[in-house]
């Protein structure tokens, strides 16, 4: 097997499943034998055999602000590898957690149209892009790496269109100020969405097995989405009260910018 070294990084802006699965699909063509996180930490351990130098390269790429904390070689039999090889039951997890995100981006962006909400439609985006990155983990499993590089690119590039939709319609909401957000309909389809998001949490932690520092830091998969849920229920308050709509545009121009993050980190994976 040759020479296997153990690396240590600290990922601080590691806080949401979606870039948990652009970190194992940009190290996806290298050799590697483990991949450890400690996202209550937001760390991460390397075992590989490929050089150092080109997985450091790997994860600066993503923007993640990854930093190499230590790294030392190992004898080939100083450690069991757990790696899972099991294809189909990672098909099935990637495929619910897919059809819950995209089901309630469809849930959110027709309640988002109806209640004239742009924090509902902005949250459905970012629904969205969390579906994208499954979608890219699933056609990865089992596929080439250019072929993985290519969905990414798409993905990437259709995440950064909406994000500027969503711009556009902040500023032009903004500047009409001729609407406001039924608030009702904004708090009952963000609890909805949050309760959405514990189901696909509680699916995630069935990848992990027993390790207790991943169920410790479990909830961190899903920080910005319940941020964003009780965002929109709080600014749907704030409408109600103030009898303005400019608390909706507030979270809306929040969570553009969050997906215009994800599609920065999306993108980098086709490079």
């Amino acid at each position: 097997m040759g020479e296997i070294s153990r690396s240590h990084f600290s990922i601080p802006k590691m806080d949401c499943p979606s870039e948990e699965n652009l970190i194992r699909l940009k190290l996806e063509g290298y050799s590697i034998l483990q991949l450890e996180f400690d996202l209550d930490k937001r760390e991460l351990k390397v075992f590989h055999s490929d050089t150092l130098p080109l997985i450091e390269l790997a994860l600066s790429s993503l923007g993640f602000g990854a930093k190499l904390l230590s790294s030392e070689s190992l004898e080939d039999n100083s450690i069991q590898f757990d790696i899972d090889r099991n294809e189909q039951s990672q098909k099935k997890l990637l495929i619910a957690v897919l059809i819950i995100n995209f089901s309630f981006f469809l849930i959110e962006l027709i309640s988002g149209l109806f209640s004239a909400s742009l924090g509902l439609i902005a949250d459905s985006l970012d629904m969205l892009a969390d579906a994208m990155v499954y979608g890219i983990s699933l056609a990865a499993i089992g596929a080439t790496i250019s072929r993985k590089k290519s969905v990414a690119k798409v993905a990437g590039i259709l995440q950064v269109v909406l994000a500027i939709i969503g711009f556009s319609e902040v500023l032009r909401r903004f500047f009409g100020m001729e609407y406001l957000p039924e608030f009702r309909t904004m708090i009952i389809v963000s609890l909805l969405a949050l309760a959405a998001n514990t189901l696909s949490l509680l699916l995630l932690r069935k990848s992990k097995g027993k390790n207790e520092a991943h169920m410790r830091a479990s909830m961190i998969f899903t920080s910005n989405d319940i941020i964003i849920n009780i965002g929109v229920v709080f600014a749907a308050i704030l409408v109600q009260f103030f009898q303005s709509p400019l608390p909706d545009l507030l979270i809306g121009l929040f969570v553009f910018i969050i997906v215009l993050r994800g599609a920065k980190s999306i993108l980098s994976l086709s490079k």
